[in-house]
């Protein structure tokens, strides 16, 4: 493949890259056989600004490239255009004899990471509905559990296990278990361990599955 090939292949490449990823997707040719890196061809030049002929790179400047960097392939870095457009840029090399050109592909995503924001701006919330509700929970939680052992009718010191489980079935009826550390509090007014709690849940949820059990 000689210069007037590689360069062809490359502008038709650019050309097709530019036009697969659209408007936000700026491709060109640099000749990379100069310390300069003039630009042979470009497509979607309004994302930096630069035409053919220019020796800016993507940052706007105009410096000399060191020899390492001539011949060094960039991959998905990140960068910003003086008028502050956010880039992902690339730069394959393609070298051969008597020539040395380069792809460059430079993504402009400034709208997306705009949109971004916007979006964690729309998901962000201050807490859950129902731990707002709640707030103060332990209060809240205190009032039903009083409420469910006054049904029952007998001091926790007096209660037996069909009588904790009538205590826990109606708690759990008045959904005292969507309250935050719930069952620690409930194994604590009941004087039962946490797994006990869980337990008598357990229970309560096979025998709702039970024929003949109430609805």
């Amino acid at each position: 493949m000689n210069r007037e090939e590689a360069l062809e292949f490359l502008d038709r490449t650019a050309r097709g890259i530019a036009e697969m990823f659209g408007s936000s997707c700026e491709t060109l040719v640099h000749d990379m056989g100069d310390p300069k890196h003039p630009i042979l061809s470009i497509y979607n030049g309004h994302v930096s600004g630069r035409s053919v002929g220019s020796t800016m790179d993507i940052l706007g400047t105009a410096k000399e490239l060191d020899a390492t960097a001539l011949v060094t392939d960039f991959v998905n870095l990140a960068a910003t255009t003086p008028s502050g457009r956010q880039i992902k840029s690339s730069t394959f090399h393609l070298i051969g004899d008597g020539y040395n050109l380069a792809l460059g592909i430079n993504f402009d995503y400034t709208s997306l990471a705009y949109a971004n924001r916007t979006l964690v701006d729309l998901m962000n919330a201050e807490a859950d509905l129902q731990s707002a509700m709640w707030q103060g929970g332990d209060g809240r939680l205190a009032d039903i559990f009083d409420e469910c052992l006054a049904a029952v009718g007998k001091p926790v010191s007096e209660l037996n296990k069909k009588d904790r489980m009538k205590v826990i079935a109606l708690l759990d009826q008045k959904n005292a278990f969507s309250f935050r550390k719930s069952v620690p509090f409930v194994s604590r007014r009941l004087q039962v361990s946490r797994y006990t709690v869980y337990k008598y849940l357990g229970e309560l949820a096979e025998n709702s599955g039970e024929p003949g059990a109430e609805p």
